[in-house]
């Protein structure tokens, strides 16, 4: 049986972070995964140049069940200490809209470094493993002798007792690249409660008749701003041939319930009636769909607006088709079906209850020596870097004490 002080289960974005600061303690780390290389979600993410913060990350940018449980971790950890990491390894990065920081090279400088920094504090990964069980010293009579372990964990390549448990297994959001329900099962067998889970940070899917409608519109992107009763996102809404996506739809998406319409205004940055009816006095005898072809593509309105409004002069349209226009334009309202669903979600929303974690260690308040970090806990980030974020600010803290 190996022995050793901390074994951390997933060799993600918080399994490594929490690895280094465990290695830097001189503490004995062991990192299992069971996929064939660390850091898939990370080589993947950011269209593969990884969006690994923001400039500005507060507990507001976060959904969970208990708001307040991210703030301790993210003010002692912050993006400005991971910037600092980046920096050290003197990583090339840039800048994009609301503080977004991406690589300007590759994501694969992000697990490079973190590889190297687990290298540096002497941590082992080992790789292809698949975990068979997990048992206490209380479970097993032979194991409780051996002093100070509190786990012991059985894979295909052998028994592994440790003292300390890091579950950093992550969410349900794209399986094809290992994701599984793993980390909620461990909570669940020791008791600790897990909240519902959905896929958040996805495409919405239309209903048949919309769909059929909005399909043709396939590859327009056009910035909006997205709302529901309680959130708004200023982005870009791109249709699909399923539904809509793009930023703005992906944010709204962690804050849409089934069943909930969404109101779209496809021009957030004019007042389009004071438009319309300046123009009316300026242009007289152009039509309507001149005028719009100027704000919006042509396919757009011609699929939203009825085409003899269209064909209108602007002689002839009066205050009240005016309001029409502007009120379709500006408050376009549409009921998306559902999700694409954990297949292309970027996050996980729910899981493990935060209620039954330390917010200062990430230690079950239950089980001695067992710790939740990342994306398996309830704590979803906004699009943007946050959720790498938390990945390091959580990995962080639990290295602090595991």
């Amino acid at each position: 049986m190996l022995e050793v002080d901390v074994v951390i289960i997933g060799a993600g974005a918080a399994g490594l972070m929490c690895a280094i600061e465990a290695g830097k303690r001189g503490r004995k780390v062991l990192v299992l995964d069971h996929a064939n290389r660390a850091g898939k979600k990370i080589l993947m993410s950011g269209g593969g140049r990884c969006n690994f913060t923001n400039y500005t990350v507060e507990a507001q940018n976060y959904l969970s069940q208990n708001p307040h449980f991210c703030k301790s971790a993210l003010s002692r950890y912050t993006q400005w200490d991971f910037l600092a990491l980046i920096n050290k390894h003197k990583i090339p990065f840039h800048e994009r809209e609301h503080g977004q920081l991406f690589c300007n090279d590759s994501a694969k400088d992000i697990v490079t470094m973190l590889l190297a920094e687990c290298e540096a504090a002497k941590v082992k990964i080992q790789l292809n493993t698949q975990i068979e069980k997990i048992n206490t010293a209380q479970d097993l009579p032979g194991f409780k002798n051996l002093e100070g372990l509190n786990f012991s964990i059985m894979t295909d390549k052998g028994t592994i007792a440790t003292q300390s448990l890091v579950i950093a297994t992550g969410g349900l959001s794209i399986p094809k690249i290992g994701a599984t329900p793993f980390g909620y099962q461990v909570a669940q067998q020791f008791g600790i409660n897990v909240l519902a889970t959905r896929a958040g940070l996805v495409p919405l899917t239309l209903h048949a008749e919309d769909k059929n409608k909005f399909a043709p519109l396939s590859g327009i992107a056009v910035p909006c701003e997205v709302s529901n009763q309680r959130k708004s996102f200023k982005e870009a809404v791109l249709f699909t041939h399923r539904g809509l996506s793009g930023p703005a739809i992906l944010q709204i998406s962690s804050y849409w319930q089934a069943g909930e319409g969404i109101v779209i205004n496809l021009l957030p940055n004019l007042d389009l009636i004071s438009f319309l009816k300046n123009k009316r006095l300026q242009k007289s005898q152009a039509k309507l769909k001149t005028l719009l072809v100027e704000l919006l593509p042509k396919r757009l309105t011609a699929t939203l607006l009825p085409e003899a409004l269209l064909e209108t002069t602007l002689a002839d349209l009066s205050d009240a088709k005016i309001t029409q226009v502007a009120m379709q334009l500006h408050e376009w309202t549409i009921k998306p079906n559902s999700t694409e669903g954990y297949r292309t979600a970027e996050v996980t929303l729910g899981g493990v209850d935060c209620a039954a974690i330390s917010s200062k260690t990430m230690q079950s308040q239950q089980v001695a020596g067992l710790f939740f970090i990342g994306e398996v806990l309830d704590v979803s980030g906004w699009l943007g870097g946050y959720n790498f974020q938390w990945a390091w600010s959580s990995g962080w803290c639990a290295g602090q004490y595991v």
